[in-house]
């Protein structure tokens, strides 16, 4: 029988769990869609969605919660300013998950996890400038130099 097991274990430590977890949790709020694994992706909506719904109460305590359970201040911001006000009215499910085939090397399964309207942008925060406007500031600093 299967009582009392309340989660995926994921053949990891407890600790190495709830780090998996919290980093996964920080990417996907700063990226609003992630690439991974299909039993962490299911291990992780559920947490995604409960953390939507703490930053939608909007008062002290679920501020702080959000802080101490992402590690970060820049996701807890982005979860109470941004995610929240865009899923006012929606009463849950805040995230899919979309399976990705299998992954090349050890044919684990793959799926992509979502917010369900999410930003596009929000995929090219850390990408860099195009090369064009780079070329341009590497030229301007040489004649610079050279002056």
């Amino acid at each position: 029988m299967r009582h009392s097991f309340a989660n995926k274990k994921l053949n990891r430590t407890s600790e190495h769990r709830k780090a998996l977890l919290k980093n996964m949790l920080n990417s996907l709020i700063k990226y609003e869609q992630i690439k991974t694994t299909l039993p962490k992706a299911k291990f992780l909506k559920p947490q995604a969605d409960k953390i939507i719904t703490l930053g939608k109460k909007n008062n002290l305590t679920s501020t702080k919660n959000l802080i101490s359970q992402l590690q970060d201040k820049k996701s807890a911001n982005k979860v109470t300013k941004t995610l929240s006000k865009r899923y006012e009215k929606r009463s849950g499910g805040y995230t899919r998950i979309i399976k990705a085939g299998f992954r090349y090397g050890d044919n684990a399964p793959m799926a992509i996890i979502e917010f369900v309207d999410r930003n596009v942008e929000a995929k090219r925060v850390d990408k860099k400038k195009d090369r064009s406007e780079n070329t341009e500031n590497k030229d301007s600093k040489k004649e610079a130099v050279s002056k």
